[in-house]
């Protein structure tokens, strides 16, 4: 979102818990353990929940593709991880096919039909929470769309493992013990009618270890099952959600639900050290994504196995620089602003020369020699996903709600959690202190899809399939994936410390760099040295994290989820 000025008490007491929260996001977890590498040869499958990695693999063993695996998954993590993800969400799912084509499943959620500019310039807390902030949600359509292209089972399949979970129950874990502790404050969770039933049946908030029941989702998704995609989109839960939606003050109609598509696109491809670097275009960040590698590629980034000190500061400086590219992105479908000859330079190795003349080994600089056009978007939460199927099929996903919970709108029919995907969107305001302007590219519109900080990414070498990766973290997922790729290409790491090792992160505003504090002292150190500020974070905090698969030559597959969200991956021997 970006930084709103609050206009009264209760915009006050909002800022001061999301400040909150921020902080306690940065505590040390001490649940939290190193990742774990897995190896095997048939299939694997990295996600944020152990159990969740295991339903993508049960499915492969049942016959189904990466497609499959995907979907079925990702429901799963939307189920048990309800305050990130779900199917009141949207996001992008990037396919690599055995054939070696690809092709992207853009579910991003879209403004609401009769959604206005003058409904938030004056109170642009409606785009944070509550009725107002919800977009039309594209994740059942997502996966319907993947599903009817290249699934393998039957659809109905996908979603047994989540609609036993919703009924019988799973354990509630320590981050959404921590998430309810912190966001009860806003929503009252334990006494709310739509929310105490699945998260205060006893009167009390769930605590790590209590067994959580979404008996109204596990309906939901069986509907869902039977009925196809359409029950969702026209049928009776169609009604339920417009018509909660509108009586809280919301606009979402059954005609934005009937209305909306998800589009399948062709993916943008760049060039890395022989490598071919497949990922989204907007409303996705991948146009960033591939301006950093095309930055970084002529550059020296020093010995193998060892992060050098110039090198992790040509990696910080060209976060600074994507970071700026972000600003000029915007859905392409606004055609006035769809700004597509400058997308093109932006991830262009023409664009990269020049940027690299302008990147000192020396110093850092002030925020303007970076060339940002408008202000940071910071975006939130997220989870995301891959897969890889013995055929050589594979998936990345990243699906998302936006913040913790949301909008914090839950249907308490149908049990749905649903997004506050619109706070995504840039409103036209005044300059902020750098006297940046908000970014006409990504004003909100009806039927516009909000800018995106998603980056799934697929990496070929010689048209084989080599690595499959991604990030959750909102405005972190750009530079987490980059950081992931220079780990493994130019400091030659392995796998389990491509995702393990300090991670490093600079969005250019605030200009300080983020660094977890098991970094070498040395490394800081260097970075203070040439100018920058640096703030030090537990290595434990999930302020990113990443989930990767490796193929390796042999045809042996390597997964890691990321323990900074008690990431487990799981694979098919």
């Amino acid at each position: 979102m970006l930084y709103k000025t609050p206009r009264n008490a209760a915009g006050l007491a909002i800022f001061f818990l999301l400040a909150v929260l921020a902080f306690l996001l940065i505590l040390p977890h001490p649940h939290r353990k190193p990742s774990t590498l897995v190896q095997g040869r048939r299939g694997a499958v990295a996600s944020d929940i152990p159990a969740c990695s295991t339903v993508g693999i049960n499915i492969l063993k049942s016959g189904g593709n990466a497609v499959d695996s995907a979907i079925a998954a990702a429901l799963c993590v939307g189920t048990i991880n309800m305050f990130s993800s779900g199917i009141g969400g949207g996001g992008f799912m990037l396919i690599r096919h055995q054939n070696g084509s690809a092709s992207t499943i853009n579910f991003r959620e879209t403004a609401p039909a009769r959604s206005q500019l003058s409904d938030y310039v004056h109170d642009p807390l409606r785009l944070v929470f509550g009725p107002l902030s919800i977009g039309t949600p594209g994740e059942i359509a997502g996966f319907s769309q993947a599903h009817a292209l290249y699934g393998a089972l039957d659809w109905a399949d996908l979603f047994q493992p989540s609609i036993a979970l919703s009924r019988d129950g799973f354990p509630a874990s320590f981050l959404l013990q921590e998430h309810l502790q912190i966001m009860d404050s806003l929503t009252n969770f334990s006494s709310h009618p739509s929310w105490a039933p699945m998260l205060a049946p006893g009167g009390s908030l769930l605590k790590e270890g209590d067994i959580v029941r979404r008996l109204n989702y596990s309906n939901t998704l069986q509907a869902i099952a039977q009925g196809g995609p359409s029950t969702f989109y026209t049928g009776d839960i169609a009604r339920s959600i417009t018509s909660y939606i509108q009586e809280k003050g919301g606009v979402l109609t059954e005609g934005d639900l009937a209305n909306y598509t998800a589009k399948v696109e062709s993916p943008i491809r760049g060039w890395y050290r022989g490598r071919d670097v497949i990922t989204c275009g907007p409303p996705c960040s991948g146009p960033a994504l591939l301006e950093g590698l095309n930055i970084l590629e002529g550059f020296d980034m020093g010995k193998p196995t060892k992060m050098t000190h110039k090198g992790l500061h040509r990696l910080v400086e060209v976060m600074k620089w994507l970071s700026a590219g972000r600003t000029e992105l915007g859905d392409p479908i606004d055609e006035t602003t769809a700004n597509r000859d400058r997308v093109e330079e932006i991830k262009s190795k023409e664009w990269a020369a020049k940027v690299r003349a302008n990147i000192s080994d020396h110093k850092t600089y002030g925020v303007h020699h970076y060339r940002p056009s408008y202000q940071m978007i910071e975006n939130h939460g997220t989870t995301h996903l891959n897969v890889v199927d013995s055929q050589g099929m594979a998936v990345s996903l990243t699906t998302t709600i936006n913040q913790i919970f949301g909008s914090l709108v839950c249907d308490p029919v149908t049990g749905i959690i649903f997004n506050d995907q619109l706070d995504d969107f840039s409103l036209p305001g005044h300059p902020n202190a750098f006297n940046l302007r908000p970014s006409p590219f990504n004003f909100l519109k009806p039927f516009k899809r909000p800018l995106s900080s998603a980056a799934p990414t697929i990496i070929t070498h010689n048209n084989e399939l080599e690595f499959v990766l991604g990030a959750s973290g909102g405005s972190r997922i750009v530079t987490s994936v980059l950081d992931a790729i220079i780990k493994l290409y130019d400091w030659k790491m392995n796998l389990f410390d491509v995702i393990d090792s300090p991670r490093v992160h600079h969005q250019l505003l605030p200009m300080e760099i983020s660094i977890e504090n098991n970094m070498d002292a040395s490394a800081i150190a260097s970075l203070k040295g040439k100018g920058h500020e640096v703030r030090l974070y537990p290595r434990t905090s999930p302020l990113s994290d990443v989930q990767a698969i490796l193929r390796l030559k042999s045809g042996l597959l390597q997964a890691v989820s990321d323990a900074r969200k008690y990431g487990l991956a799981a694979v098919w021997d």
